[in-house]
């Protein structure tokens, strides 16, 4: 990622907005309450033939009682070092303030070019005239009076902080990337658990549950394979998800999930299997993702040599029938067997993606059900002919028969079951069709 552009600015000055707007796409959540951006958000942009990476960060605040202040101000100084080109953005309807001023310091030391954005300047009295207050910050730099709502003077803006950006290649492109979504119940460890995996703080991590808000996508190589990580909020119950911003993040949680190949879902190991969890692999497989469970804080349980098999036992049997899935015992604290999860996950890919030659699948299934046949129902003899693997996101058969009516769902569950011994398909939702021939 050469070309990146940071967004920087104090709170609720309408970041997250201006963020949305120059992507294209509601992703970073916005709302009139200070604070709710706080960890370091990316999308992919294009301007000019200019292909760049914008970061939505954080309001910067210095001497609030905000518990996450001094973490929100690390991200924020960390995008501001990883950004080409900064876009400060201040509030053309309050006018300069002292926070803004302050927050200029920390920019003119960082030596990057940056662009005075006046945000909320939709009438002619505020682009012109209360912008102007703004170049008295002294940072050598063009105002840029724009509205982000509505997005008028963000054409110009663009213009402008192009020139410096690099004519380098399209950034590499997401598509066809595996995307692995990291879901679980809030505190569960997803943020622990991504920051290990990169060894730096690329999420704000507390005990506190609710930490992460947005759904954070992290471009990854590992293991020769190239793929996209989700740090997403942690999912509630309906019942639990009284604030607007959490029932957004929970939103946001869900869409990461509908994107996402692959979900890890971390439960915590010192709370077991709880319904929440259950919940939430439920929504995987509704959703035909492959799935991996992470048993995260193994480091904080006591246990002995049987603790792992009767745990696993107990949730596979809990889950039934969506026991299909590889369930690793791990701790995020001590970097315990977590590059094994992501192992794990990358090989889930590989089954969801596996293609097995119809003459294989005939060769392999037709006798075994010529051996343990359908059981006949009101006299009627169901006989399966034909097996075909559609080239569908995830493993869908259809079996060929005379009486498709007549295959009962214990059948079709046999059917899979057997697919899984022969043909793998570990941690994937295998779908079976019957159709007349």
């Amino acid at each position: 990622m050469a070309n990146i552009v940071a967004i920087v600015g104090r709170p609720n000055v309408g970041k997250s907005t201006l963020f949305n707007r120059l992507i294209e796409e509601r992703v970073a959540i916005t709302d009139n309450q200070p604070g709710v951006t706080r960890d370091r958000h990316y999308g992919n942009a294009f301007w000019l033939k200019k292909h760049f990476t914008l970061i939505d960060t954080g309001g910067y605040v210095v001497g609030s009682d905000d518990t996450f202040e001094e973490a929100i101000r690390s991200q924020v100084e960390l995008a501001i070092e990883e950004a080409t080109v900064i876009l400060f953005v201040v509030d053309a309807k309050d006018g300069l303030t002292e926070l803004d001023e302050e927050f200029a310091d920390v920019l003119r030391r960082s030596k990057k070019p940056v662009f005075i954005v006046a945000n909320k300047a939709e009438t002619f009295e505020r682009a012109n005239l209360t912008a102007s207050e703004f170049y008295g910050m002294g940072l050598n730099s063009e105002v840029y009076p724009i509205s982000a709502i509505d997005g008028s003077g963000t054409g110009e803006l663009l213009d402008a902080f192009c020139e410096h950006l690099s004519d380098e290649k399209e950034e590499a492109n997401e598509e066809g990337v595996p995307r692995i979504a990291i879901l679980g119940r809030p505190n569960a460890g997803k943020s622990s658990f991504l920051n290990a995996l990169l060894g730096k703080d690329r999420s704000i991590v507390t005990d506190i549950a609710g930490t992460t808000r947005d759904a954070i996508d992290t471009r990854y190589k590992m293991f020769g394979k190239d793929f996209i990580l989700t740090d997403t909020a942690g999912i509630r119950k309906k019942a639990k998800v009284n604030e607007d911003l959490e029932f957004y993040s929970v939103l946001r949680s869900i869409k990461a999930l509908d994107k996402s190949d692959v979900c890890i879902i971390l439960l915590d190991a010192t709370k077991g299997l709880e319904s929440q969890d259950i919940s939430i692999i439920a929504q995987a497989h509704n959703a035909k993702k492959g799935i991996v469970l992470m048993v995260n804080k193994w480091d904080a349980l006591e246990k002995d040599s049987k603790t792992a098999d009767t745990m696993k036992k107990e949730i596979l049997e809990r889950i039934a029938p969506m026991n299909y899935m590889p369930v690793i015992f791990a701790s995020a604290l001590n970097k315990q067997r977590i590059f094994q999860v992501i192992e794990a996950a990358m090989e889930v890919y590989e089954n969801k993606t596996t293609q097995i030659p119809t003459s294989k699948i005939n060769d392999v299934l037709l006798p075994i059900i010529e051996r343990t046949p359908p059981p006949s129902i009101k006299g009627k003899t169901v006989k399966i002919k034909y097996i075909v693997q559609l080239p569908t996101p995830s493993p869908t058969f259809i079996f060929f028969c005379n009486l498709p009516q007549y295959v009962k769902e214990s059948y079709q569950r046999f059917l899979q079951n057997q697919i899984r011994e022969h043909f793998g398909f570990e941690g994937v939702v295998i779908t079976t069709f019957f159709r007349k021939k």
